[in-house]
């Protein structure tokens, strides 16, 4: 597999582009705006869900499945929801093809076959969740209810990039229901922690703990918890979100329950979710001119092993030394492959396994063989060790952890190399500019202040730290007084 990558420097967009589909994660479909996740795309995707699935079981939540299509009254039942997403929306009209008489061999929409009631393609799920939940809550004993499903949704794109933004994608989304506003809230910020928690320790990734500005808010929540990383181009990227809905929803659809007194009160509502643009924030995180980096703690495959041969029964050799130490292995839970394909030369295989980002490749030859060494690369500094054969399963299990710890803290030193504070407009564009990242600057809290700002500039509140700054100050753009410090940054 040749490299042949366009430098991030050069083109980071194609860069970006030429490493999802040659380290085999996506492409493009016969859908116009849809994607192709690929075998080993979708293995990353699938490793992520089950942790995040794990994590989910353990704080108490279940999994269901709610239908992809939405009758167009419910959709719009709760009104800042259905308008915040009305732009996005696909809409089935008909249920039936037919002959085209004046076309041979061609359908048409038969028009006799139009729907009753219009359906639209789920860009989320809140509407036709929060109309079944109806059903299932009655009394206080159903309470707190913790959803979540794993589903596809539609949101129309006309400017499409490969995980970072299709009109079809893969997620998860949360949808809980307590007695309480203070049980609800506890929820939103729980769930922001599992994807923090997740997102840092398994991908790798440093995020910065967040609230969404009234403008940047899910349509019809009353507050947005999220997580934000920084990429190597110096853009942020939203990696996840956990909205507290108050009783918007459980009014919108007339979602009530029973106290202990018998008294009828609305349900207080959360939802979160994640989605595969988790993996584009996995390639513009750790990636580099030579292809994908895959944090181990993630990674499908952790050990490619190329045994370098001759003849025959050297490769038999090979192989028969290596069994144990693969089952070793195994056992502690790495991921192995023995790659005995002979119609790929190793050098063939050394980039292969280096573009696909596979944390440690082994090789090892007749001479290696007979001094009873092997030599093992690592992925994130390409550094190389020559390593006995009897102490290769306790290096790499060791190795392994230095990389996932390499990888974490390489991204949170490029954030903090990339994070400016400024006090005035001139620095802000100067930076913005020049540097990029981060940007933590004073903002007068309005609205109108954040949208001329994002129309100058192009740059938008990210978030309001967890960890703001308490401190005196004026809004860059207006002057007017500020008491903390919200974060900045062009975003994907």
């Amino acid at each position: 597999m040749g490299k042949g990558l366009t430098s991030r420097a050069d083109d980071y967009s194609a860069w970006y582009n030429e490493i999802v589909e040659k380290a085999g994660m996506a492409e493009h479909s016969g859908v116009k705006g849809c994607m192709v996740i690929k075998p080993y795309g979708f293995a990353i995707w699938e490793n992520m869900k089950e942790i995040l699935d794990g994590m989910f079981k353990a704080t108490g939540h279940q999994n269901a499945y709610f239908p992809l299509f939405v009758p167009k009254s419910l959709f719009e039942a709760e009104e800042k929801n259905a308008e915040g997403f009305a732009k996005e929306c696909a809409v089935v009209t008909h249920y039936r093809l037919k002959n085209d008489p004046e076309n041979a061999g061609k359908l048409m929409v038969d028009p006799e076959a139009r729907l009753e009631e219009e359906l639209v393609v789920r860009p989320t799920s809140e509407a036709i969740i929060w109309n079944t939940y109806r059903k299932w809550i009655q009394s206080h004993r159903d309470l707190p209810l913790l959803i979540n499903q794993w589903a596809n949704v539609v949101r129309w794109e006309m400017r499409t990039r490969l995980f970072l933004r299709t009109a079809e994608f893969l997620w998860q989304e949360g949808h809980t229901a307590h007695a309480t506003k203070d049980e609800a809230i506890e929820e939103t910020e729980k769930m922001l922690e599992v994807y923090a928690d997740f997102v840092e320790n398994f991908m790798a990734i440093p995020v910065v703990k967040g609230i969404k500005t009234e403008s940047e808010r899910f349509a019809g929540a009353e507050e947005t918890y999220c997580i934000e990383a920084l990429m190597q181009d110096g853009k942020a990227l939203q990696a996840g979100t956990s909205h507290f809905l108050g009783q918007n929803f459980a009014k919108a659809f007339d979602v009530k329950f029973a106290d202990s007194t018998g008294k009828q009160e609305h349900v207080w509502a959360t939802s979160w979710g994640v989605s595969t643009r988790l993996m584009g924030a996995l390639i513009m995180t750790h990636s580099d001119d030579e292809g994908l980096i895959v944090p181990p703690n993630i990674a499908p495959l952790h050990v490619a092993i190329v045994p370098i041969y001759k003849e025959e029964d050297q490769l038999n050799a090979i192989k028969e030394r290596f069994q144990p130490i693969m089952e070793e292995l195994r056992e502690n839970g790495i991921s192995v492959k023995f790659d005995d394909d002979d119609q790929k030369r190793p050098g063939w295989k050394f980039s292969e396994y280096e573009m696909k980002g596979i944390p440690v490749r082994v090789a090892i030859g007749q001479r290696d063989l007979d001094q009873g060494c092997a030599e093992v690369a690592r992925r994130d500094t390409k550094e190389k060790a020559s390593v006995q054969l009897e102490n290769l399963c306790e290096y790499i299990s060791k190795l392994l952890g230095e990389i996932q710890t390499n990888l974490f803290e390489r991204a949170k030193n490029f954030r903090s190399e990339n994070t400016h504070e400024v006090n005035s407009f001139e620095e802000f564009k100067e930076v913005l500019n020049y540097k990029g990242g981060f940007i933590s600057a004073h903002w007068d809290g309005t609205t109108e202040t954040e949208e001329k700002i994002q129309e100058l500039t192009k740059a938008s509140i990210r978030c309001i730290p967890y960890k703001a700054k308490e401190e005196s100050g004026h809004c860059i753009l207006t002057g007017k007084p500020s008491t903390k410090r919200v974060l900045f940054a062009k975003a994907y």
